[in-house]
């Protein structure tokens, strides 16, 4: 085993996970909020695929029928009301349900890095616990910085690094596997090695960690992924799994990061056969 060392240039994530705005005030049904969101998820990865292989006529056709469904801002009105808290959309909630209850009595906040944040009052930013750094593709929204993950510049110290990194419902959106392993492994470089203040033993069992969420289908109904090799995949960075919960929709993981990786590959294989399984899947180079 060895420790976490230089990794690979990162790729931009620009054909991943859309932009948001703020909610605007006509709503969608819960319904409809679905669909809209199952169906531009589908069109924006089959636009990353066309754009990666250089085939503009079908980028352009999947573009206009993008603008068809409403273009992006529909869909990213979709998305805002989908994660609210009136349609139980706050993935955070549950994070701060596993976390110890003493924990806001720490000496000092803790580092919390959310990545493709959709808001600055989800049940994390309210609990008091955290010095939260928000940062989405193409925020609009005070309190978010505009940026990509994967071209956010590497810690130069351990002042730079975070206790906590959030990755609810976004490596989802990275349209290439390759890219998701590559998001995962970058996750390692922003981790600190002991968590930035004074905790009790307890709670120090929960950080340096990875809370990552997930549609559920993307392990419990791929032909590429399932919960055992995504567990592999996470050990060969250095995570151990802490908490976990499946529902009907989403599956919820908080990994502890150790500090250390191993030397491993992952490529795509089939560990699900089956016609109706869809085709998620996270390469580890």
């Amino acid at each position: 085993m060895s420790k976490v060392k230089k990794a690979q240039k990162p790729k931009s994530l620009s054909h991943g996970r859309p932009p948001v705005i703020q909610k605007p005030k006509a709503s969608l049904t819960a319904k409809a909020t679905r669909t809209l969101i199952r169906t531009h998820h589908r069109l924006h990865k089959a636009l990353a695929e066309a754009v990666k292989h250089g085939d503009e006529q079908t980028a352009a056709s999947i573009r206009a029928q993008i603008e068809e469904k409403g273009g992006l801002k529909r869909y990213q009105q979709a998305s805002i009301q989908g994660q609210s808290s009136d349609r139980g959309g706050d993935t955070s909630k549950l994070l701060m349900d596993w976390l110890p209850k003493d924990i806001s009595k720490a000496g000092a906040k803790l580092r919390m890095l959310e990545v493709g944040a959709l808001s600055v009052n989800n049940v994390c930013s309210r609990s008091g616990v955290f010095d939260d750094t928000r940062i989405d593709l193409n925020s609009q929204g005070s309190g978010i910085q505009q940026q990509d993950f994967m071209e956010r510049p590497l810690p130069t110290s351990e002042d730079e690094k975070f206790d906590i990194i959030s990755l609810s419902l976004v490596l989802n959106y990275v349209p290439d596997a390759s890219q998701r392993g590559e998001m995962l492994r970058r996750t390692c470089q922003f981790l600190l090695s002991e968590p930035s203040c004074a905790l009790s033993g307890e709670q120090m069992r929960f950080f340096p960690s990875l809370f990552l969420v997930l549609p559920a289908p993307c392990v419990t109904n791929s032909r590429y992924l399932d919960e055992k090799l995504l567990t592999q995949i996470m050990k060969t960075l250095g995570y151990s799994l802490i908490e976990r919960k499946l529902t009907a929709k989403l599956i919820y993981h908080l990994w502890h990061w150790n500090g250390l990786t191993e030397k491993a590959r992952f490529a795509k294989s089939e560990v699900n056969p089956g016609r109706s399984r869809n085709n998620f899947s996270v390469i580890l180079e």
